[in-house]
């Protein structure tokens, strides 16, 4: 096989191409650095066999043409209402390298969401194939053949509602990621989600934690126990995602209050600036310490959002609301004033002012 590195063709919807469940895995697969000789290793295929799905996939515009392509599809077949007007466009091997991670992305969960979503047209390949070929076997026949299962047949397997299968997949000695993710994302009983968790690797993978969050069927000691420590910022956003189930951002709002109450001082500072005091809502009540009042009163504010939410939040400490009074902002604006000076905290010449 060449050295051509085949590249997802970024003018193309793959949901629009008619698509086999082996066209769809191997493009799961590509990320744009991987050679097309070592393919054969990634998807477990034949060279021959590859480099025939590689074909058909340049052929249906799914993947970029190259010098080094396979011979018999060199040109891109556009779709018919481009074909006569539009001559197929030539390719700056430039344009389709990826952005530096600063520019690309500003969060790990950003990150993991492009980096790790597999095209729903390539998971509707998966699912058709479960559902057509596999899910009509015996359960113990299942199993069996989850052992030994290799791609599209291991990842359609993801898709199982039995745990023992889920087990068997887990087993596996050519599982990966890919299939931990997919099963994190679609496996709807506890018991497989479990045996998925108990494999490190996969626990602390961020897109297998993405979609275990957003699966309803994640038991609530499960969730507890992989997030019990994580940053305060992280609980916050699970919190306000609407993609979470209610009763995880509930288990995650108790917590965060948690998380608070015994946390480091500068994930405190981060949380309540981050956000611009919005946390402060699910913190009624909650105290900080005096090294994280420090910290806040180390700063200059210049957000009106921020100082209303502080002057909102109960427990606000009497330095900070003092340390507020004293803001140039604060001053300009009567109506922040005013809300200060009527916090219960508030220094005792601020309210007979």
């Amino acid at each position: 096989m060449s050295d051509w590195t085949p590249k997802l063709n970024p003018a193309v919807d793959l949901r629009r191409l008619p698509l086999n469940a082996e066209e769809g895995f191997v493009l799961s697969r590509l990320d744009g650095h991987t050679r097309e000789k070592d393919l054969p290793a990634l998807t477990g295929f034949p060279p021959d066999k590859l480099r025939d799905i590689l074909a058909r996939l340049v052929s249906q515009g799914a993947l970029l043409p190259g010098t080094e392509a396979p011979a018999s599809v060199n040109t891109v077949r556009q779709p018919a209402h481009q074909e006569a007007d539009h001559p197929a466009p030539s390719v700056d091997a430039s344009d389709t390298e990826p952005l530096p991670e600063a520019e690309a992305s500003d969060g790990s969960d950003d990150e993991a969401s492009s980096a790790d979503d597999v095209p729903e047209a390539v998971l509707g390949d998966f699912r058709k194939l479960f559902e057509t070929r596999l899910h009509g076997l015996p359960e113990d026949q299942r199993v069996a053949l989850a052992h030994g299962a290799e791609d599209p047949e291991l990842s359609a397997l993801c898709f199982d509602p039995v745990p023992a299968v889920i087990k068997a997949v887990l087993e596996n000695s050519r599982v990966g990621l890919p299939h931990a993710r997919l099963i994190a994302r679609h496996h709807r009983n506890p018991v497989g989600l479990e045996a998925l968790v108990a494999r490190a690797a996969f626990a602390s993978d961020t897109g297998v934690r993405r979609f275990l969050v957003r699966n309803p069927q994640l038991p609530v000691a499960l969730f507890r126990r992989l997030w019990a420590m994580r940053r305060l910022m992280e609980h916050h956003k699970l919190t306000v995602d609407r993609d979470v189930p209610e009763q995880t951002r509930r288990t995650a709002r108790e917590l965060l209050r948690q998380r608070f109450s015994t946390g480091p001082s500068e994930e405190k500072v981060e949380l309540i600036l981050n956000t611009e005091g919005r946390a402060l809502g699910a913190l009624v009540g909650m105290p900080v310490d005096g090294k994280t009042t420090s910290l806040l009163c180390g700063r200059t504010y210049r957000s009106p959002m921020l100082v209303q939410n502080i002057a909102r939040w109960s427990a606000a400490p009497p330095a900070l609301i003092a340390h507020l009074l004293k803001q140039e902002l604060v001053r300009r604006q009567p109506q922040l004033r005013m809300m200060l000076a009527r916090h219960p905290n508030a220094p005792a010449d601020a309210k007979r002012a």
